[in-house]
């Protein structure tokens, strides 16, 4: 990875495409938002009721997304006592010094807000005697200020509230649908995406969804790694397309790997299941095989010191014992407790033959959630004109370098609210310049048609095809079982403890993936071909070797980010961002930002005449 230390990237966008078939099918659309979590309904449901016409595409179901994983809760200040100044503050620690201020006052100055309108829209939150708020307190967090719903159910609750809605909206939704690249002019605008339906619902194959608005809203990307708390649609997705599409990204080195991941046995992969940090916050304890609490001497809040910390501190007890794991203590809890308040979890373990009522809970930590992503500003704006990115896909500068608990929910809610805003502004006024220009305009602008579709392209979807397709060059795919490959290289070499060694091992096992794909077949073997399998292998690939590239260049310990080799905080070399972009020879280049704050976002246009940068 190569880079200046300060300053304005050139350039503007890569010209890289999947490989893919052409669209033989397209709608045509104000915004299409790909993702149906908090943010990508949220954002879809605002800029519905604005009258934009809005089409929402998912990977799978509408309701299986990451939020409906989600168990802790939401964070705001709700509560007697609490408010925004103490949330501010809570966040800012957890961050480790490289929050963008101006982005989690954002946050917690309109969460309350938005976490009400979120009720008015179905959301059913747990409630105390009284009728207020029943609200939790998790790690990092000085007051009780999680609101929650069923127990420890709260994504669920969430997404059916989001998915009625927009049910009832009637709301053009494409499911079971992979997103492949972002189409541009030749401007670099955009202009729509290209996508996959992987076999259900009422299109098949590839086909496009055409908008001057597209709104990533994908989640994360822990299946980069062998074992994670991520469903198995969190393959990077959103993150990789941005980088294809010569979006920034940034602080992609912070992954927060959750503390308490309920143990299933070395060598376990693929999605594990999550012990709430909610559970330590109704006062379960950590403790190793001797029964010791061994958080007490490391954090003045013990078992409530931010994940960071707790993670560090359980994988430390682990290399002193010689462990694999160690416990989590809740039976002090009682069997009532754990039925009501924690109902999920208590599921969970019992389906693994581990009773949390009368049992110790091994646990260890794994992937859990990425605190970086594509680089936004405070409207959602990334650095390529008309694409927008939300929720853990996207790089606020809210979480930092490590994520407080259960700001992630919010984030989604309060980030799409804005982004829903600037596209309806930008709407609003382009149909006012327009306006001067013919008399029908204001109706155009208040009376729209509902999506529309084309089986067969039309004219105008054919252009738009063409012009992106006469500016790109395709990607050659990753073989689907070079999946297993990069996740292991992932969990040996970039996982909760890191060093130049190991990150070095990682990146020379992802070269030698991508190098694979230029090496001459065997004689009885073929090339990968376009397919949902390889398409993920590929964005897996893509957005693991950003986050090595990362990891590698920021030589110190910082938040989420624990480099063995680099034990401790540098704040005078690293209290800032790395922000990377992919360049058209499909490189990687990087740059220092001047201080801790996010520079501003400046969308950059490609002039009509100008080259393409070599």
């Amino acid at each position: 990875m190569t880079g200046t230390a300060t300053g304005t990237p050139t350039g503007a966008g890569t010209a890289i495409r999947l490989a893919a078939p052409a669209p033989g099918w397209a709608i045509d659309a104000d915004v299409v938002v790909v993702g149906s979590g908090v943010a990508g309904l949220t954002t879809a449901l605002r800029c519905t009721a604005a009258g934009l016409r809005t089409v929402v595409v998912t990977k799978a179901r509408l309701d299986d997304g990451s939020t409906r994983w989600a168990q802790g809760g939401i964070a705001a200040a709700l509560g007697d006592g609490d408010t925004p100044e103490q949330h501010l503050a809570d966040t800012l620690v957890a961050g480790a010094g490289l929050c963008d201020e101006e982005a989690v006052r954002a946050l917690v100055t309109h969460g309350p807000a938005a976490v009400h309108r979120l009720i008015d829209t179905g959301a059913h939150f747990d409630l105390a005697a009284g009728g207020e708020l029943q609200l939790g307190r998790e790690g990092g967090h000085h007051r009780r200020r999680i609101a929650h719903a069923g127990g420890d159910a709260t994504g669920a609750e969430i997404s059916r509230a989001l998915v009625e809605a927009v049910r009832a909206a009637g709301l053009r939704t494409v499911e079971n649908a992979l997103v492949l690249d972002l189409l541009t002019d030749g401007h670099g605008r955009t202009r729509g995406v290209t996508l996959h339906v992987m076999g259900e619902g009422q299109h098949d194959g590839v086909g496009a969804v055409h908008a001057p608005a597209v709104v990533l809203a994908t989640g994360g990307m822990g299946q980069v790694f062998a074992a994670t708390t991520n469903p198995a649609v969190s393959t990077g997705d959103g993150v990789a397309l941005a980088l294809r599409a010569g979006a920034e990204v940034s602080d992609l080195e912070f992954v927060q790997f959750h503390p308490t991941v309920l143990f299933l046995g070395a060598g376990s992969e693929g999605q594990q299941p999550l012990v709430s940090e909610a559970v330590r916050g109704e006062g379960a304890h950590l403790v190793d095989a001797d029964g010791i609490r061994f958080m007490l001497d490391q954090h003045e809040l013990a078992e409530l010191a931010p994940r960071d910390i707790v993670a560090k501190a359980i994988m430390r007890r682990m290399r002193e014992r010689d462990a694999d794991h160690m416990y989590l203590d809740a039976r002090h809890f009682g069997a009532d407790m754990w039925e009501h308040r924690f109902p999920t979890i208590l599921a969970a373990c019992r389906s693994h033959g581990i009773d949390p009522v009368t049992e110790l809970v091994p646990v260890a930590p794994a992937a859990h959630h990425a605190s970086g992503g594509i680089r936004t500003d405070l409207s959602g704006r990334t650095t390529v004109p008309g694409l927008y990115a939300c929720g853990e896909v996207a790089c606020t500068g809210v979480h930092g370098a490590n994520r407080l608990a259960s700001n992630s929910l919010l984030e989604g809610l309060v980030f799409a609210e804005r982004i829903a805003a600037d596209i309806v502004a930008a709407d609003t006024a382009a149909a006012d310049t327009a306006a001067a220009d013919t008399a029908a305009a204001d109706t155009a602008a208040t009376e729209r048609p509902e999506p529309v579709e084309h089986s067969l392209l039309t004219e105008d979807a054919a252009n738009v095809l063409a012009e992106d397709a006469a500016n790109a060059e395709e990607l050659p795919l990753i073989a689907p079982e070079a999946r297993i490959v990069i996740q292991r290289a992932m969990s040996r070499g970039a996982s909760v403890l890191r060093s130049a060694r190991s990150l070095e091992e990682a990146a020379r096992a992802l070269d030698a993936v991508q190098s694979a794909v230029y090496e001459p077949l065997a004689p009885d073997a073929k090339a990968a071909e376009p397919g949902v399998d390889s398409w993920e292998t590929s964005n897996l690939l893509c957005v693991a070797r950003v986050l090595v590239a990362a990891a590698l260049a920021r030589e110190e310990t910082r938040g989420c980010h624990w480099r063995e080799d680099r034990p401790e905080r540098d704040d005078t070399d690293w209290r800032r961002h790395l922000v990377v972009r992919l360049t058209p020879g499909r490189g990687l280049v990087a740059r220092r930002t001047d201080t801790a704050a996010f520079p501003p976002v400046s969308p950059v246009l490609i002039p009509t005449d100008a080259p393409r940068e070599p």
